[in-house]
């Protein structure tokens, strides 16, 4: 059974003449990796938003369709719970950051302050949590005079620090640099290794290879494919739709066309160099 499951759902935002989500029918299975690729304007963030269950909750809107979370129609949920069960983290942590904290220790405290949890309970809680995003030392600062990834991983630690089964992440890196980029997924990979329910928006593909199970295609609102990593994103055609594909995608798909056979299809980094190290060795054979 699937956790999560989008049935022919068309979605339009109040102000806009045509759908940011047309007639997609999605299912998201528990503890699998996913990310959502496609060029900008395709779709990501809302979809996002309909996970999360903002829509059409909070952005109001026109939504046709259903969108079933843990086997009920997730406007059956109300905010409280779905806080509890799908974490989500904004593109830009500015909208994620409280502004009425001091520290980054009270920032992260911040939602189970808000559920009623005791103290002695909040305080190992953002002490592990703190520890897990490597902001330990920044405790006493303010968020507001963080550099951009580390307010990320701020935001990242308030959403963790609540145990979701499910993370939304929407295009986290976008405004980081490399050296935020990578801190940021060392965290997700963490979160992978707990067998959390991950669904990513994002656009570096060399990083995304290395860790997503499945990918989602959008294009124009609407679902391209879904599935396997390696072969999708080792398909040329996506170029078509402006979906960027990884190096190791566009190796692949060169090889195969020079009828050159990979025994081993993953497109990770390490892998193709691997597979290709045995190729070679055959031929010197």
């Amino acid at each position: 059974m699937s956790l999560i499951e989008i049935n022919d759902a068309t979605y339009t935002y109040p102000t806009a003449n045509r759908p940011s989500i047309k007639n997609l029918s999605l299912k998201i299975e528990e503890g699998k990796f996913y990310t959502i690729v496609g060029k900008n304007g395709s779709g990501k963030s809302t979809l996002c938003n309909m996970i999360r269950g903002f829509i059409p909750n909070f952005y109001k809107g026109k939504l046709k369709g259903e969108i079933i979370f843990d086997g009920k129609n997730i406007e059956e949920y109300s905010t409280g719970e779905l806080a509890l069960k799908i974490g989500y983290i904004f593109q830009n942590p500015f909208n994620q950051i409280t502004g009425i904290k001091d520290t980054v220790f009270e920032e992260v405290a911040y939602g189970l302050e808000n559920f009623g949890v005791e103290k002695k309970e909040i305080i190992r809680r953002v002490n592990d949590v703190m520890e897990l995003t490597d902001i330990t030392h920044l405790r006493n600062a303010n968020p507001f005079g963080l550099s951009g990834g580390q307010q990320q991983k701020v935001a990242l630690a308030s959403i963790i620090i609540l145990n979701p089964d499910v993370l939304v992440i929407d295009e986290p890196t976008s405004q980081l640099d490399p050296h935020g980029t990578e801190q940021v997924f060392k965290i997700i990979k963490k979160l992978k290794e707990e067998k959390k329910t991950i669904i990513l928006a994002e656009h570096k593909m060399d990083l995304i290879i290395e860790y997503t199970d499945e990918v989602i295609i959008l294009d124009d609102g609407k679902l391209l494919n879904s599935g396997d990593v390696n072969s999708l994103l080792s398909n040329i055609d996506l170029h078509n739709h402006g979906c960027l594909i990884p190096q190791t995608g566009i190796l692949m798909a060169a090889l195969e066309k020079n009828g050159i056979n990979i025994e081993n299809k993953s497109i990770k980094f390490n892998d193709m160099l691997n597979s290709i190290s045995k190729v070679l060795k055959k031929e010197e054979n």
